[in-house]
């Protein structure tokens, strides 16, 4: 069984090309322009786009929420916000967790930078929380992120069919998933180079 004790003090995360840190009421307004972006909700399937406060509130508790990570992704170097991502959903007792990723703007895909930082919150996951199972759902039509994930040792398990109406057409989700195992025997690449991070020291 994992220790959930560790969720308490949010880890920053440092890689090459991205820096994770904890999301906070500074990251609001970036947050919410992503949410208004109709790209970015169309990738997220994301019909309800939540007003400033809203944001500003949700941000706002992160730092405080015992059960789950959120983290913002900031592009190095000059740490501007370029997405956030979650582990979240925790089980305990079967060491499992959810993840979801969202980049900021279309502009910032493609570049690897989702991929860093999904692997360093991997690293994290297995090795500091103790998992044994990260798992996702993503649109089935959304093949830039399915190759990402498959890049960080994702698999895919199985197909959720018409999960997703968006604008008149249903879509299908494809649950994948990464287990400690899978991870720790995949090569770290990232744009051809290895890729390098830091874990937080202990606390």
């Amino acid at each position: 069984m994992i220790d959930m004790s560790v969720l308490h003090d949010k880890p920053v995360l440092s890689g090459d090309r991205v820096r994770l840190v904890p999301l906070t009421v500074e990251h609001a307004d970036a947050l919410h322009a992503s949410a208004l972006d109709p790209e970015v909700r169309r990738l997220t399937g994301r019909h309800r786009v939540p007003d400033r406060d809203e944001t500003e509130q949700w941000c706002r508790s992160r730092a405080t929420d015992p059960d789950r990570l959120d983290l913002a992704i900031l592009g190095r170097p000059g740490d501007r916000f370029v997405g956030d991502l979650s582990l979240m959903d925790f089980d305990p007792e079967n060491e499992s967790a959810a993840y979801r990723i969202a980049l900021s703007a279309i502009e910032f895909t493609g570049q690897g930078l989702g991929q860093e930082a999904t692997r360093l919150v991997l690293r994290y996951a297995f090795e500091r929380v103790g998992l044994h199972r990260v798992w996702l759902q993503v649109h089935a039509f959304n093949m830039r992120a399915i190759a990402a994930y498959r890049a960080c040792g994702f698999d895919v398990e199985g197909r959720l069919r018409d999960v997703l109406l968006w604008e008149g057409r249903r879509h299908d989700a494809l649950l994948m998933s990464v287990l400690e195992g899978g991870f720790r025997r995949r090569p770290e690449r990232t744009g051809g180079r290895p890729a390098r991070g830091t874990l937080p020291d202990d606390h």
